[in-house]
């Protein structure tokens, strides 16, 4: 076990070191103002593999930065930092923050920006690379070259970045240093943009997932998509993706044919998976993951390769997650054969599709997960799970809304089928999808109305409220007239008998009483 994570570890540096950063950086760091510090083609930088960037969109913000470590939460000094500002203010939002390099983790220093109100947040490299003189002969320190790095590191998450929803980039030191210079000793502003391109090559998206089935991080996300993958139809294109290691280059499949990393591997050592507990005696085992990722691969080759979609795919990873997804039945047989009644699949095929792949106990290659081992090689995937969009891959939590707002900004523009604009904006998207685009809370947590209001709606309200209007001015007519009917009346009482002399007998409040039947001049 322990020889398998150290080979694994090796393998994974060396395409690290290969691929220069795994994580295909789509985003882009620019200064608008000054323009002295504008650069064709934008900043060089690595991008977090943690927070939630607006994928189509981007943030310009003035910077500010300050030199404390911004490790401590209870030490954040908003009133310091650079450029100074007229009364010790504190920084005014919305704006971005720049941070030095050190003492604690990127998703620590991510996490107080973000409860400092930081919009973005980018932090200076402290290490020049080995290769880059430029860097090093500005650093003027012998110690430079000493202390520099082959290569700049990948901002990943520590295990608990999962509520960290601003974007974060890390500048190189010589760009950084430029900012720094600005800002500290000129006292300037500098206003830096965050932009996040998502290609949008036509009026159909492709995503794909890559994940394996014992990760733990996708599986709401898998539990709660079918209906957005629904929604969303012949628009879009799913490929769903299992990682499996290559155990041949991790040395697990020895030259004899032996499989050493015992049940960590299927087929003598060639396919390969981590023990999800970390006990080989007990639980799962890696080879019953990688025989339940050749299980979905086959899945999806008969109930989603055709469309995209895969109804009966998402069926099946619900149904599986439901019933089997703990160490007493992930590799129970009756309980797969409950899956596959419940998620309506042909049991027979798919055993039948692992099999003639090259099943999982034979001395032999498995032409499936070979074609997994190659595409995870051309991808560049190293973190797990990982989504692209457009071959754009995603940052942050993976989360339906995340994956969902990515999949819309991917469209190309008037091409975004109606539930994009209906659920986009939505607090909570597969609410808001099952709902059949009526949206009920906002992204800021707001009540809202599910997607707009109707029409119909809006007709009968206004019906309703010219009818409370017109009743109102009607009750207001009949009020006023019977006022002044007594006020004529009670004039007539008075001066009536003035007119009448001869006719002694008369009642002046007779006319009255007629109201308006006789005339006052005839």
């Amino acid at each position: 076990m322990v020889l398998f994570r150290a080979l694994t570890v090796t393998f994974l540096a060396s395409r690290v070191a290969a691929n220069g950063t795994p994580d295909n950086v789509s985003s882009r760091l620019q200064v608008q103002i000054p323009k002295s510090l504008f650069k064709d083609g934008g900043y060089d930088h690595r991008e977090a593999l943690f927070g939630s960037p607006p994928y189509g969109g981007s943030i310009s913000q003035t910077v500010y930065y300050t030199d404390s470590d911004f490790c401590d939460k209870n030490a954040i000094d908003p009133t310091s930092g650079y450029p100074r500002r007229e009364n010790n203010d504190p920084w005014p939002s919305p704006f971005i923050l720049m941070v030095d390099r050190g003492s604690c983790s990127f998703v620590q220093k991510a996490r107080n920006a973000q409860h400092a109100g930081a919009a973005g947040l980018i932090i200076a490299d402290n290490l020049c690379l080995c290769n880059d003189q430029k860097c090093l002969n500005e650093t003027g320190s012998e110690d430079a070259f000493v202390q520099c790095e082959n290569n700049e590191p990948i901002m990943a998450d520590d295990g608990s970045g999962g509520d960290i929803t601003i974007p974060a980039f890390l500048m190189f030191k010589v760009d950084a240093n430029l900012i720094k210079q600005e800002v500290k000793d000129r006292q300037g502003i500098v206003q830096l943009e965050m932009s996040w391109a998502m290609p949008n090559p036509d009026s159909k998206v492709e995503y794909e997932l890559w994940t394996v089935p014992s990760e733990e991080v996708s599986k709401d996300f898998q539990k709660d998509w079918k209906d957005i993958a629904k929604s969303l139809g012949d628009h879009s294109y799913f490929t769903p993706h299992q990682y499996i290691y290559d155990g041949v280059k991790s040395r697990c499949h020895g030259a004899d044919g032996r499989n050493l990393c015992l049940n960590l591997c299927t087929n003598n050592g060639r396919y390969c998976a981590t023990d999800p507990d970390n006990d080989l005696e007990h639980g799962i085992s890696g080879a019953e993951v990688v025989t339940e990722a050749l299980r979905r691969i086959c899945v999806w080759k008969y109930y989603g390769q055709d469309d995209g979609v895969g109804i009966a795919y998402w069926d099946y990873i619900f149904e599986f997650l439901k019933r089997c997804d703990s160490d007493d039945f992930f590799a129970n047989k009756d309980c797969i054969n409950d899956v596959y009644k419940n998620s309506k699949i042909d049991g027979k095929r798919i055993d039948s599709c692992m099999e003639d792949s090259g099943g999982t106990t034979a001395d032999s290659t498995n032409t499936l997960l070979e074609r997994e081992l190659d595409a995870a090689s051309r991808r560049g995937v190293v973190v797990l799970p990982t989504m692209f969009v457009n071959t754009v891959a995603l940052r942050g939590s993976l989360s339906t809304n995340t994956v969902f707002s990515a999949v819309c900004a991917g469209f190309h523009e008037g091409t975004m089928p109606g539930i994009c604009n209906k659920c986009s904006g939505c607090g909570d998207t597969g609410e808001c999808v099952k709902k059949g685009g009526k949206c009920t809370t906002s992204k800021a947590g707001f009540a809202v109305s599910g997607g707009g209001v109707s029409k119909k709606t809006f007709g009968l309200t206004l019906l309703t409220m010219c009818a409370l209007f017109g009743a109102a001015g009607y009750f207001h007519w009949r009020k006023t007239r019977e006022e002044m009917r007594d006020q004529v009346r009670g004039i007539l009482a008075e001066y009536m008998p003035l007119e009448g002399g001869d006719d002694l007998d008369h009642n002046p409040m007779d006319f009255a009483r007629k109201g308006q039947t006789s005339s006052l001049i005839s």
